[in-house]
């Protein structure tokens, strides 16, 4: 006990020294505990942090795939390319008119994929296969205003292309008809008295003199005349049609026993699809079998060698007329369309066969037209041609007997192949 009291000064050192120690302990513990606290603090708003990041890069996702679906979907065909002209991006509708898959695409330059396809940046119509497309180019610019590569936008006007044709088809048409009927009218007149004169003469002649025969020759050259005169009198003449239901079948077997002529004259498979949801058709059925005999009779000329001919009858969507629709398809295996042809197929008096007169096609687009419908041509060649002719069916038209328009329309097989044999059998070649 002496001891301990003995040295006061170390006892105080020690006091103090364990005082401090204290301190620095409760100091330690509080410092931990603030740091514990704005550790807890820190990882809260790094869990806030990471959720909202995680939902803009969710967000950012699914804006991706949105505008990727948007820029699959559009009928445009779509090409980026970088400030050097290489291609890093491409839609589906590019690739369908360019004809190369996106990775085929990726790292080329523009123009020597536009130039392997015969093309170049123009507004003007230029055509890849069967479409026809105006190609444009517009620099891209980043958030900053930069300049960041550019677009090139391939659009497919085939259908404006189409309408912009049929429309100057239709003035040429319309000057050409008013002088077609006034000639027409003129010729036949003295024809039917040089065809009286002609008949007198052979009568008057006996049947071995020579001049007979004369008589004979000018009398078949005033009857094709005649035959002429009635192509272009059937195509001028206002078409008054009364449109009923006609059983499908029935129409397009009649239609091929008036085309057999042409048929039988060379090896050719036949084929007739004819869909349960189309039973019937509303239209006026001999101006009809008219067009389809003239159809058959041009994709049978058009395949000399033989081949196959396909005729089938389908639904057509509501879109392409704007009403119920049928597309009826004539497909060949022939010759094909020459490209140079394509714009006059339907213009009057234009033929590539000798024997033609270019009347038939004429024809058979002034009867569609008179039914409101639509006729479009695809063809390549060598490889043969596709026609469908697109005729509105008209919902609550039918009174529930799709044959019950056939009394009305008061046409048999034999009236029809009469205005039949005015067309022309012309082939598309």
């Amino acid at each position: 006990m002496t001891g301990v009291t003995a040295n006061p000064e170390e006892r105080a050192l020690l006091e103090a020294a364990f005082r401090s120690f204290d301190e620095a302990a409760h100091t330690l513990q509080q410092s931990y505990g603030a740091l514990t606290a704005r550790v807890e603090e820190m990882d809260a708003e790094l869990a806030q942090s990471n959720e909202a990041l995680r939902r803009q890069l969710a967000d950012n996702e699914a804006m991706r795939v949105r505008l990727d679906g948007i820029l699959e979907s559009l009928s445009t065909g779509v090409v980026v390319a970088d400030e050097s002209g290489i291609i890093t991006r491409s839609n589906r509708a590019a690739e369908h008119l360019l004809g190369l898959s996106d990775g085929e695409l990726r790292n080329r330059c523009v123009p020597d994929v536009l130039a392997r396809r015969g093309l170049t940046v123009s507004d003007r119509p230029q055509r890849i296969g069967q479409s026809v497309v105006s190609i444009s180019q517009v620099p891209l610019r980043n958030d900053s205003g930069e300049h960041s590569g550019s677009l090139v936008l391939l659009q497919d006007i085939t259908r404006i292309y189409q309408l912009e044709e049929q429309l100057q088809r239709k003035d040429r048409l319309a000057a050409m008809g008013e002088l077609i009927g006034r000639i027409a009218h003129e010729i036949r007149n003295p024809l039917g008295s040089v065809e009286l004169f002609a008949s007198l003469l052979q009568r008057d002649l006996d049947e071995h003199q020579p001049m007979r025969r004369y008589a004979q020759q000018i009398s078949q050259a005033v009857q094709l005349m005649d035959g002429l005169l009635a192509n272009l009198l059937l195509y001028m003449r206002p078409v008054h049609l009364a449109r009923a239901w006609h059983n499908a079948e029935s129409l397009l077997t009649e239609s091929m026993e008036l085309a057999a002529h042409a048929i039988r004259k060379t090896s050719v498979e036949v084929r007739i699809d004819i869909s349960p949801e189309v039973p019937s058709i509303w239209c006026h059925d001999g101006q009809v079998k008219q067009v389809i005999v003239n159809l058959v009779v041009n994709a049978v000329q058009a395949m000399p060698n033989g081949g196959k001919l396909g005729i089938s009858l389908s639904p057509e969507p509501f879109q392409t007329l704007g009403t119920s629709a049928v597309r009826l398809t004539v497909r060949d295996s022939g010759v094909g369309i020459d490209p140079a042809h394509r714009s006059r197929l339907f213009d009057p008096f234009f033929t590539t066969k000798d024997e033609g007169t270019g009347l038939g096609l004429a024809i058979v687009h002034s009867i569609v037209e008179a039914h409101h419908g639509r006729i479009d041509i695809e063809s390549a060649v060598g490889q043969g041609t596709v026609c469908s002719i697109i005729l509105p069916s008209p919902p609550g038209a039918e009174d529930g007997s799709p044959g019950s328009g056939r009394g009305r329309e008061a046409r048999d097989v034999k009236a029809a192949a009469r205005e039949v044999v005015l067309m022309e059998e012309s082939s598309y070649d």
